[in-house]
């Protein structure tokens, strides 16, 4: 694999350096935010080890600049932290898998191996369904001409959504791609956040975009239907 690792810790970065190189591996090494994404940006790589907290450019503002110009490699993210907020904040930005340090080395590179063998498909720019418009790189939605105010979440459950416009798709399948594989609280809070949707997108515009499926999940229809009057 071809692998750009971005680590401020010199002795971490070189540790895990030489065991990739070890097992066969490319490795580039940048110990600053603003260098790695010059690197991401300038080299085809297979996938990117990307540290949270470096100097200069965040991981976070990294992997957003890095989707915002439409590269798609696996990012897996490296933290210190061990919470469960800084785990979303780098899934809502675009990273695909992290690992809290410290971490088994083992471990690091099976994940690595699960990344590479996901295909890096260039996702479309934008998504449009009716007159319901999902800027991914911009981070926007707007009905029409208005544009609507989403958090972080609600945007996560309306580009799944959105991408499987015409299927049916569960909770879970939903908590394993917005929240991520890890989260083990209640599948409830799927409705919850369905909830928040439809307020936002679809009742200020006399609209029912949201199936709600008993036993089976959700499903955004590809052609929005206008909202029933009682």
């Amino acid at each position: 694999m071809r692998i750009l690792l971005v680590e401020d810790e010199l002795a971490l970065a070189e540790a895990i350096r030489e065991g990739l190189v070890d097992e066969g591996h490319k490795v580039r090494v940048a110990h600053d935010g603003s260098s790695g994404l010059e690197m991401a940006l300038a080299h085809d790589h297979d996938v990117i080890v990307l540290d949270i907290m470096l100097p200069g450019l965040s991981g976070y503002r990294v992997v957003q600049a890095l989707r915002a110009r439409k590269v798609w490699t696996p990012v897996l993210m490296l933290t210190a932290k061990d919470g469960e907020h800084d785990e979303a904040d780098a899934f809502d930005l675009g990273a695909d898998d992290y690992l809290t340090k410290p971490f088994s080395f083992v471990v690091l590179t099976a994940r690595l191996r699960a990344l590479h063998r996901r295909v890096a498909v260039p996702r479309p720019p934008v998504l449009e369904i009716g007159d319901l418009v999902l800027d991914p790189a911009e981070h926007r939605v707007r009905r029409g001409e208005q544009e609507i105010a989403l958090t972080p979440r609600e945007f996560g459950v309306l580009e799944f959504l959105m991408r499987n416009a015409g299927r049916a798709v569960s909770k879970d399948e939903i908590l394993r791609a917005v929240w991520d594989e890890h989260y083990e609280g209640d599948d409830n809070v799927v409705e919850v956040y369905v909830g928040y949707l439809r307020r936002k997108i679809d009742l200020p515009f006399g609209r029912e975009s949201i199936d709600t499926l008993r036993g089976v999940g959700y499903r955004l229809p590809e052609v929005p239907s206008p909202r029933s009057v009682s």
